[in-house]
């Protein structure tokens, strides 16, 4: 779900943050990394693949009010963890390797088993590659702590100048990718479902079946998904990516139709839980009727104008009339599917899963 003005002013007010201009805002997290809570037991979870020449100087950026840093070699041939355990001086970083490599969701979900062993309250995803800076994360715990959100994610597309210096084919992949995430996910404000700088409240960690969430490039879709199914807010960061030197192991022509099975499955899985299995309302009633509708006024169309020629003014009218009426039904049925989006965070609700029974 996108930060509505009002939660983003109270946001930026009570953060002291400028309300335009990423590079403003940057410089005045370098004066307020140390004023978030100092109950609140943060960990950062940075997947290593490909990521020597850029891991140490994002360790570097990772902020004070961090306990808990996990960098995940994902079976890298550059032996990105080796790299680390040898160069690095932080104290709070840890490293876990990967026999074989499990993609970006795997690393991510090892780190976060790591974290929950460790108790902590807050989990937060940083690419080792450089586009995402470190010192966004307050942006992104702050909504968590305060109870606004469940689960934040970084959304590249707020700011029309980031969006002008964007690669071409990356903003209409992206256009495809988020409108089916919202058909999957059921969260239609949010945008740029593919962004892996995401941070999640430890108590939702926890519960998300973690066994079945997918372990690849479809992994932060998967995970809104997951998200949706417990209806759980979700929050849309501002933020701008940071495009250097590193390459990207996706490979769009590869991954695109796994992404629109995936979304699609996701979709009749949600609709299935959601509309069915866990409740019956007037969206379940516009969904049924306004399929029955167009299949029939489909079917009729097929059936009597592939025998008869030319299609009669009453025939016409027979199929017309149920096609557009179950359209209309189905316009509806999104309406209001939106209009459900989850509203309100549910990690207040969820078990602790560090106290013991």
């Amino acid at each position: 779900m996108s930060v509505n003005n009002e939660a983003r002013v109270r946001l930026r007010e009570e953060m002291q943050l400028p309300v335009d201009g990423e590079r403003d805002l940057i410089d005045n997290h370098r004066g307020q990394r140390g004023k978030l809570r100092s109950s609140v037991r943060i960990a950062v979870v940075i997947p290593a693949y490909k990521v020597r020449e850029h891991v140490l100087s994002v360790l570097s950026q990772i902020g004070p009010q961090v306990q808990k840093i996990y960098v995940v070699d994902d079976c890298c041939p550059d032996k990105s963890g080796e790299f680390v355990q040898a160069e690095n001086v932080d104290e709070r970083v840890s490293v876990i390797f990967h026999k074989e490599n499990q993609g970006v969701g795997g690393a991510f979900l090892s780190g976060v088993e790591a974290a929950l062993q460790d108790q902590m309250d807050i989990i937060v995803k940083i690419d080792g590659d450089g586009q995402m800076s470190p010192e966004l994360l307050p942006l992104f715990v702050e909504p968590i702590i305060s109870g606004i959100a469940d689960y934040t994610k970084g959304n590249r597309f707020y700011n029309p100048d980031d969006v002008r210096t964007m690669p071409f084919i990356r903003l209409i992949g992206n256009a495809g990718l988020s409108f089916m995430t919202k058909l999957s996910s059921g969260y239609w404000s949010i945008f740029d479902p593919t962004n892996g700088y995401i941070a999640i409240d430890a108590r939702l960690a926890a519960v998300l079946p973690r066994t079945k969430i997918a372990r690849r490039y479809f992994f932060e879709t998967d995970m809104l998904f997951r998200c949706g199914l417990m209806r759980a807010k979700v929050v849309d960061i501002p933020m701008s990516a940071i495009y250097g030197d590193e390459v990207s192991n996706l490979r769009i022509h590869r991954e695109l139709p796994r992404f629109f099975v995936g979304n699609m499955r996701n979709f009749l899985k949600r609709i299935f839980y959601n509309y069915f299995l866990r409740d019956f309302n007037i969206g379940s009633l516009e969904l049924l009727m306004g399929l029955l509708l167009v299949i029939f006024g489909a079917g009729f169309a097929i059936s009597e104008w592939g025998i008869t020629a030319p299609a009669t003014a009453g025939t016409v009218m027979i199929a017309a009339l149920p096609l557009i009426a179950g359209i209309f039904l189905l316009i509806s049925f999104i309406n209001y599917d939106a209009q459900v989006m989850p509203k309100e965070t549910i990690s207040y609700l969820l078990p602790d899963p560090y106290r013991k029974t």
